[in-house]
């Protein structure tokens, strides 16, 4: 953390601390009627298909709302499932924090202490990065790097796929010298624990976070729908309306993605896990010292502060801890953190100095309503009473979406079905060192492409005047190929929206051409 990030932090601390108590207190607790209506706004302008909503007020949980219905027809309620995505991240640095003070590690041990076949691209990286590393978005790695070993799932990737694919992926930029959100390092933390403890990440997360934080309904590795209950259904939007996410069969499988962002939690859950950080009891104060919550908390990667961010929150200060994020809003300090996967959105604001908080979370891919939810929710602490409207919001981010879109994606309305005879000399059978295979083949009078170890990342390669992109079957981001000029040389690729998801990295591949179609 950078001296002058420190000053900052320093003095927000100590501002927010010697506030007048009266002043902080002034804010008058809202009444659930004011939730509802907030609550009921946004669902009604998103069409959201389930929402659940809990506000925390200096310690005490002082309002719950669930909206929408299970595939059973039954109503959502306080305990039903939602996947909280990379709320997890937060759950996963608890996991290590619990280790560093039973003395099984420390922060500043090396990586390959405990995985000695660790390797980032550079070799000095390499050897230097430590524990805490893994947490903070500063290894180097450009952002959402190797997550297409983690995502679309199913695929048939493993964890220690990523640990070994890591050394392919060329860095963006030095060592601790800048942030990029990354999810394969978090891969990493979680096989990291389970190699110091001798016990698999899931069960680990079980003992050492679910049972003692009585979070009864949580569920993380092996698990069955059908049996556990009670889950609800992810929604993603297409030409316009909601439809579920097919899931397949009801038992749940360990993903490589769990340490990143594979929690199920109820609210109650969230809750409970949001209260013992703003008002601990003296038992969760010895199951997790104030010393390892000072540093989950603590600052160590500068983030860029978006322009709406200032505008909307007046923020000066943005930072990353070990799987939170902090920041000032209205010049409250706020540490927080969001979840996104197809279909299930989540977050979680806390307000340590006030005690307060909220979680949300949505059974639908909605940024925007997030956005929305989480601004207004916030601003009921810090700044009561000068609140925009959904509708106001709303607006404004339809208007930056749309802005967005004209001058960033291409036109690719021209596309027609790509031929073998056209781009014959490219068929056959690709490699990337960390994807694996590709195969570029004729079929049926087209030609398709198919990930050998991604099985959803199957398609149609269309061509768009002298250009080609592969249209997916399951209606992925699509992706520009970039054949070589010559069959000697590399395949690359590239998002065709370049403002689209960044766990689409398609940019961090190379592929050599291996051999023809068989």
């Amino acid at each position: 953390m950078s001296r002058f990030a420190k000053s900052i932090l320093t003095a927000l601390l100590l501002a927010t601390a010697c506030a007048d108590p009266a002043q902080i207190s002034a804010v008058e607790s809202s009444s659930s009627s004011d939730y509802d209506n907030l609550v009921d706004a946004i669902v009604a302008r998103y069409r959201l298909p389930g929402i659940a909503v809990g506000v925390i007020e200096d310690g005490k949980v002082v309002y719950t709302r669930t909206l929408g219905k299970l595939a059973s027809g039954k109503p959502m309620d306080v305990d039903t499932l939602f996947g909280i995505a990379s709320n997890t991240k937060a759950m996963t640095s608890t996991l290590l924090a619990r280790l560093v003070q039973q003395g099984k590690l420390r922060w500043d041990d090396p990586v390959t202490k405990y995985l000695p076949s660790f390797r980032m691209h550079d070799p000095w990286v390499t050897a230097n990065i430590q524990v805490g590393d893994l947490l903070v978005h500063h290894s180097g790695l450009p952002e959402g790097a190797g997550d297409l070993m983690l995502w679309p799932t199913p695929n048939k990737f493993t964890p220690d796929d990523v640990v070994a694919g890591l050394q392919y992926l060329k860095p963006a930029y030095s060592f601790r010298a800048g942030y990029a959100y990354d999810n394969t390092l978090y891969v990493v933390a979680g096989q990291l624990a389970a190699a110091v403890n001798g016990t698999p990440y899931p069960e680990l997360m079980r003992r050492e976070i679910f049972e003692p934080m009585g979070m009864t309904r949580c569920q993380i590795g092996v698990w069955n729908r059908d049996e556990v209950g009670n889950v609800a259904t992810p929604y993603i939007q297409r030409d316009g309306h909601f439809v579920p996410v097919t899931t397949d069969g009801s038992l749940v499988h360990p993903a490589i993605m769990d340490p990143a962002g594979g929690v199920h939690c109820s609210l109650n859950d969230m809750l409970i896990w949001a209260k013992s950080w703003l008002a601990p009891t003296p038992q969760q104060l010895e199951w997790l010292s104030p010393e390892q919550r000072r540093r989950e908390w603590t600052s160590y990667t500068p983030m860029p502060i978006s322009e709406r961010r200032r505008d909307w929150d007046g923020t000066l200060f943005y930072g990353y801890g070990y799987g939170w994020r902090i920041a000032d809003v209205d010049g409250q300090m706020t540490v927080s953190h969001t979840g996104s996967l197809s279909g299930m959105y989540s977050a979680m604001t806390l307000l340590p100095f006030r005690k307060s908080g909220f979680v949300l979370m949505i059974n639908a891919s909605v940024d925007a309503a997030r956005s929305v939810l989480i601004e207004m929710l916030t601003k009921r602490f810090t700044a009561p009473g000068n609140a925009r409207s959904v509708s106001s919001y709303a607006v404004e981010l339809e208007q930056e979406e749309q802005q967005q879109r004209a001058s960033h994606v291409p036109d690719t309305s021209s596309r027609k079905l790509a031929t073998a005879a056209e781009i014959k000399a490219q068929l056959g059978t690709w490699r990337d060192p960390w994807f694996g295979e590709v195969r570029i083949c004729a079929q049926g009078g087209a030609v398709r492409f198919a990930a050998l170890k991604s099985p959803r990342l199957t398609g149609q390669i269309m061509r768009v005047e002298d250009r080609y992109l592969v249209h997916w079957d399951h209606g992925d981001v699509e992706a520009w190929l970039r054949f070589p000029e010559q069959s000697g040389g590399m395949l690359h690729m590239a998002k065709v929206d370049p403002d689209a998801d960044f766990s689409y990295d398609f940019e961090d591949l190379g592929f050599t051409r291996e051999r023809a179609c068989e």
